[in-house]
């Protein structure tokens, strides 16, 4: 059967378990694999961007935000902050703490930190990052990883069926056929941005 809907997901759930009683705990499967796709899925189209305004050391990352791809100062020219760990950005601070323009930027949290904190001007930026995976619901009933790959919302979703059923043999199996379908995604984005990448190098050149 086709699995293009939330409601659709859920029939082949239960298909798949041959289960009739277990509506609500499909539910919970498809939810607890959301966040394992959230954690380990990284593709183009959870990709985004965000307007920033950095006017103090401390910044909050937006809802949906699970890591940061690159984060710019809309200044003339364009200021693009380099990323430093947390004991490379307590270094900084030790070397002087003097507020300014930041030039770098680390995570305490869900929080952006900026050094040198800004000097009382509110810098306009951009943050383009990993979103989260749209979470399926009666309300939004798909989004683009299930019209992508729903095999990996199957899979994922029967693999913690499987510790939740205390199948072991199923879940080792449902847990092989998921990490194959987000190698395949991967893959297949990996080819997707270099051949981008070749066209418009090709382009430049012409």
């Amino acid at each position: 059967m086709a699995i293009t809907t939330y409601a659709e997901l859920q029939s082949a759930v239960a298909d798949w378990l041959d289960r009739t009683d277990l509506t609500a705990a499909i539910t919970n499967f498809i939810t607890i694999a959301e966040s394992e796709f959230n954690r380990t899925i990284r593709h183009r189209k959870m990709i985004t961007r965000a307007d920033a305004t950095i006017d103090s050391e401390y910044s909050a990352t937006p809802a949906d935000w699970y890591q940061t791809v690159s984060l710019i100062l809309k200044t003339d020219p364009v200021c693009s902050l380099e990323y430093v760990t947390n004991e490379a950005m307590n270094a900084l601070k030790e070397s002087g703490s003097a507020p300014g323009k930041p030039l770098y930027y680390s995570h305490v949290g869900t929080e952006i930190q900026a050094y040198p904190a800004p000097d009382g001007t509110g810098y306009s930026g951009e943050l383009v990052y990993y979103g989260s995976v749209p979470p399926l619901s009666d309300s939004n009933t798909s989004n683009w990883l299930l019209d992508l790959a729903p095999d990996i919302y199957l899979y994922g979703s029967l693999k913690q069926s499987g510790m939740y059923l205390r199948d072991d043999e199923r879940t080792g199996m449902w847990a092989s056929l998921y990490q194959r379908a987000v190698d395949d995604l991967t893959i297949s984005d990996q080819r997707t941005r270099g051949q981008t990448s070749v066209r418009m190098k090709t382009k430049a050149l012409q």
